[in-house]
């Protein structure tokens, strides 16, 4: 009796670290960035929707290259480079975007769900610390990444890298230094209107930096989490080529996968 509860113990324990991918944006099937010219509305093919970028050909803003990735992610083959530069605006709009919408029928707006991915930066065409950049964001914003100078802020600049809730800091990085891994999950529980966040450096496993904030309005219709970023425009300081760098993005329920770069 003793031993058949202690197996049964292990068993749960086993089956409590096991996260189910419920979608998989790792570009591991991508051959080039071409791949996302598949997609349209009338042809929803792929992992991705690509409608939200400028006029120009896709790898104009998005590139793929295992040099682009997380190097401590084992699982994902390649990452992805994107570039807003001066044609990366949407539908005449005056905010440089680019941006990446999950396709896919799956459950990843219901009940409790994490999004996963690295981000990083280089020196080189290095994103603005005087321009506000809405990164990985929902489209009525109740969670997002912000980097930069934000409007309504004292001063110029803005070095630091900041996770949001309905627009308020929940934590933030003092500075977003270049060549540094950072991975983040938002741990987002629909049915409770809640929201948390781990996070990691280089090839560090996830750890839980802030416990799920209440009060949050997590709506979603699962077809609108912006991979990318999106920046604001700011009168007297003109746009420079802006590169970001992507890693290991999945979305998966269950217990958490705190290894970089989620299951095989």
């Amino acid at each position: 009796m003793k031993t058949s509860t202690l197996l049964a113990a292990a068993f749960c324990g086993v089956a409590a670290v096991e996260g189910a991918v419920l979608w998989d944006g790792r570009f591991n099937d991508f051959t080039s960035s071409a791949d996302l010219n598949k997609w349209s509305w009338a042809n929803q093919v792929g992992p991705y929707q690509y409608y939200i970028h400028g006029s120009g050909t896709v790898n104009r803003y998005i590139n793929l290259s295992p040099e682009y990735k997380n190097p401590n992610d084992t699982v994902s083959k390649q990452g992805a480079r994107f570039t807003l530069d001066s044609t990366a605006y949407w539908n005449g709009q005056t905010m440089r975007r680019i941006e990446l919408i999950p396709q896919t029928k799956a459950a990843i707006n219901r009940g409790k769900v994490f999004y996963h991915f690295s981000i990083s930066r280089r020196d080189t065409n290095a994103p603005s610390v005087n321009k506000e950049h809405q990164i990985c964001f929902f489209e009525s914003h109740f969670t997002e990444l912000k980097y930069g100078w934000i409007s309504g802020e004292q001063g110029a600049a803005n070095p630091a890298l900041q996770w949001m809730t309905n627009q308020r800091t929940q934590w933030k990085l003092s500075e977003w230094k270049a060549n540094v891994w950072h991975n983040f999950a938002y741990e987002i529980d629909f049915s409770g209107n809640r929201v948390g966040l781990w996070y990691s450096e280089g090839g560090a496993d996830l750890k839980q930096v802030v416990a799920p904030v209440g009060g949050v309005s997590t709506s979603s219709n699962g077809q609108d989490w912006h991979l990318g970023v999106l920046e604001l425009p700011r009168s007297g300081y003109p746009n420079t080529n802006e590169d970001y760098y992507f890693s290991g993005v999945f979305i998966e329920d269950g217990a958490i996968t705190t290894k970089i770069g989620g299951p095989a």
